[in-house]
């Protein structure tokens, strides 16, 4: 029953937190304009975020399946014809030809450790760069793009796309559901549910840091940053058939690839590049640069090559490199920091936090993931520390700072630091130009005519068992987008048969037929 007195209208079905208190706003973080940045004291989201970060024990909640190696990233030293210096004082982009260490995880996304790599997901791609400043991790996806821009909307997002709680089988409909829902996840749905959500393997794909960062230089100017890996092996992706037909013979495809490769001396390589913009909100734009949901067109804003990586050696032991590996997008060195991106400030807490519930405290003092320089630090305890972070001649009885008793002191700041002027109300509103569809329009009237064909044909094979008004909002931001698009999934749709059921992997042909084929094909046997 509705309380006339309550101003909040809560009924049996309202949305609250574990306090108990209702949330009027579970869309956006509340933030420093509509633009962000966001502030600390979100409550209901830090609720929200670390709950949804604890929610497997311990395998990770998303990127569960993956695989790694070693290598290294070489610089190259300019942007363009120009110094990198101009741009950042990051010390791994200096000095032309320097080489910095590196360990890379690809992985899967939604489901488990040991699930099909054929399966159509977006693909992880983080990169820890030993530096000598440090590590930095950039931690991003195949794609460029993502289904969101705000952080308040992740935990809800993987919910939707992970096994449904009660059959534990991922399911078209729940998947559909939210993004319908949601009209700024339509470009990515035009990415994953087209050939460009299966990559062949992982040497084989492109990456990108999708979130929005800066470059600082030494006179503490910003600009902004999107990060591009272009692999030099060639693209290759797989339609649903091709990787069904594969899902037969090893379902650990793309992980046995890139061993096999370096075990052969056959390197996986990819370029590094960038494109820069100048820091601001760039009005002139239809989008905003801080979008996750966004490309960035490649005629107004160019890619530069920074640098080239190269993979020479697989681990030793895939439980203690790529299991233990722990990244997150808050990692940065001197010269490289963050945009006011609000997915990009959310995702800063919740990778750490992760890290520190599945690893453990002190899971920067394992080898894979410590740096490779002197660490000096006045932390200490926790579960499973095996080691105190002392500096050479420091006094160990002093675990604090300042202290005259020859303790740990800071560092001295040498280059200009920079100071980003912030000024706005707080707000828990989405930005503003948001254009859910022109760029999936744009993104569909690029792919060539067979990458079409398999798009809708995925999408109809799905939406087609999904609910009508799912089915309607669909159709509507297809047609939004492209009247082509919208024409086609709609007759598509239309003509689609509704005998299947929603629970399957995305995508998945005939998957149906399988607990039945298992019966009928199946043999009999007498116990024994």
């Amino acid at each position: 029953m509705t309380n006339q007195n309550d101003s909040t209208h809560q009924d049996d079905t309202t949305l609250t937190n574990r306090q108990g208190h209702p949330i009027t706003n579970n869309q956006n973080l509340r933030t420093v304009g509509n633009r962000g940045p966001a502030t600390l004291e979100n409550y209901d989201f830090l609720e929200k975020m670390s709950h949804f970060d604890r929610e497997r024990i311990p395998e990770r909640v998303v990127h569960a399946r993956g695989a790694g190696a070693h290598g290294y990233f070489e610089t190259y030293g300019v942007v363009g014809n120009e110094p990198i210096s101009k741009y950042t004082r990051a010390k791994v982009f200096q000095d032309k030809g320097k080489k910095t260490p590196v360990f890379v995880r690809f992985s899967t996304v939604i489901h488990g450790g040991h699930s099909p790599e054929t399966l159509r997901d977006p693909r992880g791609f983080a990169v820890k760069f030993y530096t000598e400043d440090g590590n930095w991790d950039l931690v991003g996806n195949n794609l460029k793009i993502f289904f969101i821009r705000d952080a308040m909307k992740f935990p809800d997002m993987i919910h939707a796309f992970k096994p449904d709680p009660i059959t534990n089988i991922q399911n078209v409909e729940r998947f559909f559901d939210f993004c319908a829902s949601s009209p700024e996840t339509f470009h990515m749905v035009t990415f994953v549910y087209s050939p460009w959500g299966i990559p062949a393997n992982y040497r084989m794909m492109q990456g990108s840091g999708v979130n929005t960062y800066k470059w600082v230089n030494s006179e503490g100017k910003a600009v902004l940053i999107k990060y591009h890996w272009e692999p030099l092996q060639g693209i290759k992706n797989l339609t649903q058939r091709e990787a069904e037909e594969i899902q037969k013979k090893n379902f650990n495809h793309a992980t046995q690839d890139l061993y096999d490769a370096i075990e052969q001396g056959d390197f996986p390589e990819w370029e590094l590049n960038v494109q820069i913009m100048e820091d601001g909100p760039h009005p002139e734009l239809d989008f905003d640069p801080l979008d996750d949901t966004k490309l960035w067109p490649n005629d107004q804003f160019p890619w530069y090559p920074v640098g080239k990586m190269v993979l020479n050696k697989n681990p030793e032991d895939y439980f203690a490199e790529v299991e233990q590996a722990t990244f997150g997008t808050g990692v940065l060195v001197d010269g490289l920091d963050f945009s006011d991106d609000k997915m990009l400030q959310g995702r800063t807490f919740s990778y750490s936090d992760t890290q520190r519930h599945r690893v453990g405290t002190n899971y920067l003092q394992l080898p894979i993931n410590a740096p490779k320089k002197r660490v000096a630090t006045n932390l200490n305890g926790g579960q499973m520390m095996y080691k105190r972070d002392l500096a050479p001649g420091q006094n160990p009885h002093i675990n604090y700072e300042p202290s005259m008793l020859n303790g740990l002191k800071e560092a001295t700041q040498t280059d200009k630091e920079y100071t980003p002027h912030i000024e706005g109300k707080l707000v828990r509103e989405s930005i503003d130009r948001q254009s859910n569809t022109k760029q999936a329009g744009e993104t569909y009237r690029n792919f060539e005519q067979w990458e079409r064909v398999e798009l809708l044909e995925n999408l109809i094979r799905d939406l087609s068992v999904c609910n009508m008004a799912i089915q309607k909002a669909m159709i509507a931001l297809a047609e939004e987008a492209d009247k082509e698009y919208g024409r086609l999934l709609k007759e598509g749709l239309q003509k689609a048969e509704k005998n299947s059921s929603t629970s399957k992997p995305l995508g998945n042909i005939d998957g149906d037929d399988a607990p039945k084929d298992a019966i009928n094909n199946g043999h009999d046997a007498e116990p024994y």
